[in-house]
């Protein structure tokens, strides 16, 4: 069927990730070229929202030291599945940057890693200082080059007490969330938003559930489309072709939110949406969600049902689906035929009214993978 309810779960995680902001999850193995992806993709949205020098560059130093420790401690447990992948969230409220992070951890470790954040927390900025060279000078480094000295040094770094949390997930597991805040002010280290944490951590757990491995939400332009992309070329796997289509279609999709979204706040900088990929059972599901003018529904959805019900021959030859009987159609044609034709599948879809002028448009698109 191309009108699915399950796809309302995309409007659900839209709103969801708008309550704290949220505007990049990643989920999955770290690697060198995906930290580097990551890393990327934040400084390029650093200065696309114009923050000072001073702030660019504790943001981005907190976050080479969380994806450090994630990658470092993702082999330790010998848990290699999907529920042990590593996570990284960054979200932006005002002027300030939550940045949480997330590995699987054996819980003989959690006493030593709770001991040793309440330790920090409990130190003035000075204190917290000497207590780094305390422990450079006289602390046993371990073969992941430990001590405690990245998580020092990111409480340094961001000015700010580290929030954390555990969650069981076996026996011999658990799931480690830490939390941080770059701050401007470094006269008084000031407590971090645990409801926010407390969100993220529900949200993980939706994830999990749905196999998401990216999400990006906020606003959607020619700029951020192009460092999403860039980042996306080193987080896919599979054979070349596999690759090649999935990225094709990827911005065929993102390319329709830049294109014709519809901004119901008067946004000028783009046009707000969401988009998500999973992973499970051998294909990539690949969902995208924008607002929409209810009086385009009717039109846009017409054109989809048409281009599912083309035969392989038509979807071949590439026949045009636009009538003369439909208005403006030119507007809303944005490769939704090369969509069908690259994942050989129903595109599905559907409308989540928001008020009386606008909808949540939700597309979805599946790839086997070969």
């Amino acid at each position: 069927m191309a009108h699915s309810k399950d796809l309302e779960f995309s409007v659900n995680l839209f709103n969801s990730m708008l309550i704290d902001n949220l505007g990049y999850i990643y989920r999955g193995r770290f690697t060198q070229k995906i930290t580097d992806s990551i890393l990327a993709l934040t400084e390029s949205n650093l200065s696309t929202n114009e923050q000072s020098s001073k702030m660019k560059k504790r943001v981005y130093l907190i976050l080479v030291e969380g994806l450090q420790n994630i990658t470092r401690h993702q082999d330790d447990t010998g848990n290699n599945s999907s529920e042990g992948y590593g996570m990284f969230v960054i979200q932006r409220e005002d002027e300030k940057y939550y940045i949480t992070t997330g590995n699987l951890i054996e819980k003989k470790s959690i006493k030593h890693i709770k001991d040793l954040i309440d330790k920090i927390n409990s130190l003035e900025k000075e204190e917290l200082k000497e207590y780094y060279k305390h422990v450079l000078e006289e602390g046993r480094l371990s073969d992941k080059g430990g001590a405690g000295l990245g998580l020092i040094d990111m409480a340094k770094k961001s000015g700010n007490k580290l929030s954390y949390d555990f969650k069981d997930i076996s026996e011999k597991h658990s799931y480690f969330y830490l939390h941080t805040i770059p701050s401007l002010k470094n006269e008084h280290i000031q407590p971090t938003n645990d409801k926010s944490l407390a969100n993220i951590i529900n949200i993980h757990q939706v994830i999990n559930e749905k196999e998401i491995l990216m999400i990006s939400n906020g606003i959607f332009n020619q700029d951020s489309l192009a460092s999403l992309l860039s980042s996306l070329e080193n987080q896919m796997h599979g054979s070349a072709s596999d690759r090649k289509r999935i990225y094709h279609i990827i911005f065929e999709m993102l390319d329709n939110i830049v294109k014709h979204g519809s901004q119901p706040d008067g946004t000028k900088s783009g046009n707000p949406g969401i988009f998500f990929i999973s992973e499970y059972s051998g294909k990539y599901l690949v969902t995208t969600g924008n607002f929409i003018k209810n009086d385009a529904i009717d039109e846009l959805s017409g054109k989809i049902d048409r281009i599912n019900k083309m035969s392989d021959e038509e979807l071949k030859n590439n026949k045009k689906i636009n009538s003369s009987n439909v208005v403006d159609s030119s507007k809303y044609c944005f490769g939704i035929t090369g969509l069908r034709k690259k994942s050989n599948q129903d595109l599905k879809y559907h409308f989540n009214k928001v008020d009386n002028n606008y909808s949540f448009f939700t597309l979805q698109v599946e790839l086997l993978l070969n």
